[in-house]
């Protein structure tokens, strides 16, 4: 329900400068997609939300637990338990009661897609790394029916991006996962995603990765900067405005390392760079694989 203390204009009033009037009242208009509320999703939602984006699809069926605290902007002690959908949706609308705002409870399926895209203007990754069917089906629906897709990876202590632009390449073309099993959907998602590799060399415990597990480290400050990458090219793509930078294009940004790298890999997965890459990623698994460490 709105409330009585809150003005649109007046809240969203300091983006005025970096966007115009004009352009703020295009965002309030505007519906974007998000599923997953976890590690990045979350931070994506609110940060949008902040944007002054009007409306949401959300869509997550876990709840938060104590391991989520690390990360995750939903994840505090009263919320443990509980929806991470509705908790997000909660803290969004305590930012901007006005929002509309549409919670898939049951997080995205095949049979769910066609509402949970209906009506928005962009779709936003948030679903976690190892959601390979999701992913694979909501990229695919994306190019289907024509919306821009930007996913974000925390890596480390920084971030990779890509977009994904309606009638360019599309997600299966640059990451070329097919029917390959889960392993290597993992290797192909993770080098595509970052082909310059900033975040290796750093990681401090090998024993934090458990394959078996489908578990990893993760930091608050990678999501965070994965939002801000997201939120400034979804600027972009809502106002048609400022250079974007789709796939083959990709761009990764370590703090740690304080470096930027931006690749470009026509035919993805296919390029031989790529290709080289993957093979000798595929070595350091199956030693990972044979390592009592994980």
């Amino acid at each position: 329900m709105p409330h009585e203390q809150f003005c649109y204009d007046s809240a969203f009033s300091r983006n005025i400068g970096w966007v115009t009037r004009d352009e703020q009242a295009v965002l309030q208009g505007k519906r974007v997609a998000i599923a997953g509320m976890g590690g990045v999703g979350g931070v994506h939602l609110l940060t949008l939300v902040r944007l002054g984006i009007g409306a949401f699809n959300i869509a997550d069926f876990d709840v938060f637990e104590i391991q989520n605290f690390n990360r995750q902007v939903g994840a505090t002690l009263s919320a443990l338990n509980q929806p991470k959908a509705e908790t997000l949706a909660n803290m969004a609308l305590d930012i901007n009661p006005d929002l509309d705002i549409k919670i898939f409870s049951n997080g995205i399926d095949e049979q769910n897609l066609p509402a949970f895209l209906a009506d928005t203007d962009l779709y936003v990754d948030g679903l976690d790394f190892f959601a390979f069917d999701a992913r694979q089906s909501t990229f695919a629906a994306c190019a289907k029916y024509g919306i821009p897709a930007i996913t974000a990876a925390p890596l480390g202590m920084g971030a990779a991006l890509l977009i994904f632009m309606p009638g360019k390449m599309s997600f299966e073309e640059y990451f070329i996962w097919g029917r390959r099993s889960e392993d290597e959907k993992a290797l192909r998602f993770l080098l595509g995603l970052a082909p310059a590799g900033l975040h290796f060399g750093y990681l401090a415990d090998r024993s934090a990765v458990n394959l078996a597990e489908r578990r990893g480290p993760s930091t608050i400050m990678a999501c965070q900067m994965c939002a801000g990458m997201t939120a400034t090219e979804a600027l972009k793509i809502l106002l048609k405005r400022g250079k974007v930078l789709s796939a083959p294009h990709s761009l990764q940004f370590d703090a740690y390392r304080n470096k930027i790298s931006r690749s470009w890999r026509p035919g993805g997965n296919n390029h031989l760079l790529q290709k080289i890459a993957l093979m000798i990623g595929k070595r350091r698994l199956a030693k990972l694989a044979q390592s009592p460490s994980v």
